[in-house]
């Protein structure tokens, strides 16, 4: 325990003893001192705070100095009315600040009594609970953008996370200065309840055990004492109000205060040249010659104010004339250039609105979402989409780029809705013909008074935003395996190896490297399979691996291992119509496989291969008509070879083999693919 945290614990258990314990009048002066440097401390940090968060510690000291006045209050009480004295610094106080004269002293406290409560602390109080309000509201918006600069790749992962840490800070601080400054308020009103009870406990004590004093003494001797203690409690509670109201009032501010309010109040000339001459009319007004010094002292700080703005602009002159020269001299830094972004999204100055939050665009939110959605889907590190306007394309159409590279591209209708038959519609609407970027699938372009009505009648309807979210998920569907490089890799495995370290340990780089991992991983998610079970993936590569190092044979055995998965995935109750090979077929593709150093592949006669894709093809004509996905049933050892022989012909096809179907799922043959 450091002695800071000592020195608290020590302060706090000063404060119940003061409470209790009478104290000597030589103690209690220098508690009393100690209280003033204290608040005078608080108020100069406050001052030279540079925002809130520096003092975030503000309310506990709040309650700590409230709590550590409130105890001298109650030994300075005890001392006046028990014994009619209270040490040299009350004394002191009460006789100079009153200058020996009851009525002053009693007037100028009530004075700081007034505008320490009316004043200071009920402004602190109120600018206190609006703030803790308005920043718990702005908590979201604030959240969001840090999402939107995360996502436009204006901020890293540590970056926005240390923002998120702030806005938390924010919210806690201000919710507790709400709270704290009651502190402050009831302190101003036990102090006037305590000056109340102590003349009137002092006049009663005077009285009966006053020794022969009069009623004319009695008042001076304790009323003196009593504003003398009203007064050294309040100066300091005063500060500490001020100090409050400092720090609830710079929401805004960054910087020091004094610079800034200087800085702020002084900054333009003409102002003060105005000031000037309001000054000097004034003198004619109310006849005081100090006026004519007051002007004379505004005129020479407007001329310096003058002479500074114009030494400024002649050197932001020059300035700006020394960076365009360095700027033709200096070679050109093309290293910045080099870097390709691995997902872009680029899209006309019509679009803009969709992607602007301040004209009401969600489309920034809905990118955080796909890389969300797609974590929980295929189990990668999506990189962060890059969004942006491109003046060379048409006002409302966009691109989608992978590592650079034009991929798909679609065009919008601004102000209309895409709606699309399900094969359940109950009749045609009117609509500007299209087609669905992300599946091909035919549409309509329909306006927004039609939207209502297209949806009774059964169609999906989906707004411009929506539509590129779902082209650009189907995308980074497609190309994900061509995301996932080995630094995405290397993170899974960190990520794994928090809960997992044997497994992780044992695998990489002992049995395969990175790279090998990496291809495994990045076959699975070639052909669609969820990488999210990492454990199951390691633990069968960790088991083969010292059999085959062939990251093509690693990747069936991992599909095997995350078979209930897969097959639940592709096949379900409604659809449980699967596609099954010939024998003849499956014997033959293994025959034609030649296997080499760097793979294997397939020798068979372009004849046919035509021929095996047009039986296939009829198959897969038949299952989509009905409405359902195509899946392909094979060998475990013809699986793959088969999924690369229809790849180029019939992309997306789903070739299953059969040690990957869960047992409890039942698949219905509805055609066999054979040579002839």
């Amino acid at each position: 325990m450091g002695i800071k945290s000592v020195l608290i614990a020590v302060w706090a258990v000063i404060i119940l003893l003061v409470i209790l314990v009478p104290l000597p009048t030589l103690l209690l002066d220098f508690l009393l001192v100690i209280n003033l440097a204290i608040s005078l401390l608080i108020l100069l940090n406050a001052i030279y705070a540079k925002d809130a968060l520096t003092m975030s510690s503000f309310p506990t000291i709040l309650l700590f100095t409230t709590l550590y006045r409130l105890a001298l209050n109650v030994a300075s009480t005890r001392l006046i009315i028990g014994h009619g004295e209270a040490g040299k610094v009350i004394q002191s106080f009460g006789e100079f600040v009153g200058g020996n004269n009851i009525v002053v002293g009693a007037i100028v406290f009530l004075i700081i009594m007034i505008v320490q409560f009316l004043v200071i602390t009920k402004g602190a109080e109120r600018v206190s609970e609006v703030a803790a309000r308005f920043t718990l509201d702005a908590m979201p918006g604030k959240q969001m953008a840090i999402d939107a600069d995360l996502n436009s790749g204006l901020i890293n992962e540590a970056e926005a996370k240390e923002r998120r840490k702030k806005i938390q800070k924010e919210a806690d601080f201000y919710g507790a200065m709400d709270g704290a400054s009651k502190f402050v308020k009831n302190d101003a009103i036990f102090g006037f309840i305590a000056t109340a009870l102590n003349i009137i406990g002092g006049f009663i004590m005077g009285m009966t055990q006053g020794a022969g004093l009069t009623v004319e003494e009695v008042l001076a001797k304790y009323t003196i004492l009593t504003i003398g203690d009203g007064l050294v409690n309040q100066v300091p509670s005063l500060l500490v109000s001020i100090a409050t109201g400092i720090i609830v009032t710079r929401a805004a501010s960054d910087g020091d205060l004094g610079e800034e309010i200087v800085t702020q109040l002084g900054r333009n000339p003409k102002v003060m040249y105005i000031a000037a001459g309001a000054c000097f009319v004034m003198t004619f007004i109310i006849g005081q010659f100090f006026m004519i010094i007051v002007a004379v002292f505004l005129i020479y700080l407007g001329t310096r104010l003058s002479a500074i703005e114009k030494e400024e602009m002649k050197k932001g002159e020059v300035v700006t004339e020394e960076m365009k020269v360095e700027e033709i001299r200096r070679p050109e830094n093309v290293v910045s250039l080099l870097h390709v972004d691995p997902i872009e999204l680029e899209f006309g100055y019509g679009i803009i609105p969709l992607a602007d939050v301040n004209q009401g665009g969600d489309l920034l939110d809905r990118v955080v979402m796909i890389r969300r959605q797609l974590a929980l889907e295929l189990g990668m590190i999506v990189p962060i989409i890059r969004l942006r306007d491109n003046i060379q394309l048409n006002p409302n159409q966009y691109v989608i780029k992978i590592k650079g590279v034009e991929v798909s591209s679609g065009e919008l209708m601004m102000d209309h809705f895409m709606a699309m038959n399900p094969g359940t519609a109950e009749e045609e609407i009117d609509g500007i013909p299209t087609t669905e970027p992300a599946f091909g699938l035919p549409a309509l372009w329909i306006t927004e008074s039609q939207r209502d009505r297209a949806e009774m009648l059964g169609y999906t309807v989906v707004d411009p935003p929506s539509i590129i979210a779902t082209h650009m998920t189907e995308v980074i569907k497609k190309h994900a395996h061509e995301l996932l490089g080995r630094q995405d890799v290397q993170t899974l495995l960190d990520n794994v190896k928090n809960s997992y370290p044997a497994i992780v340990e044992e695998l990489v780089p002992k049995l395969l490297t990175l790279g090998e991992v990496q291809k495994v991983l990045a076959n699975l998610l070639r052909e669609g399979v969820s990488i999210r079970d990492m454990v199951t993936i390691l633990e069968t590569l960790a088991d083969y691996a010292p059999v085959t190092r062939d990251t093509d044979m690693l990747t069936e055995y991992v599909r095997q291992a995350l078979g209930r998965a897969i097959s639940r995935t592709f096949i379900t109750p409604e659809n449980s119509d699967v596609i099954t090979i010939d024998p003849q077929l499956e014997q033959m593709i293994m025959d034609s496989v030649q296997k080499t150093e760097v793979g294997a592949y397939l020798t068979i006669e372009p004849s046919v291969t035509n021929k095996i894709i047009n039986n296939l093809a009829k198959h897969v004509e038949k299952i989509v008509q009905l409405g359902k996905q195509p899946v392909v049933l094979a060998s475990p050892v013809v699986r793959l070879y088969f999924k690369r022989l229809t790849e180029q012909s019939i992309p997306g096809l789903v070739v299953l083999s059969y040690n990957e179907l869960d047992p409890s799922i039942e698949v219905n043959s509805v055609g066999m693919v054979t040579v002839s």
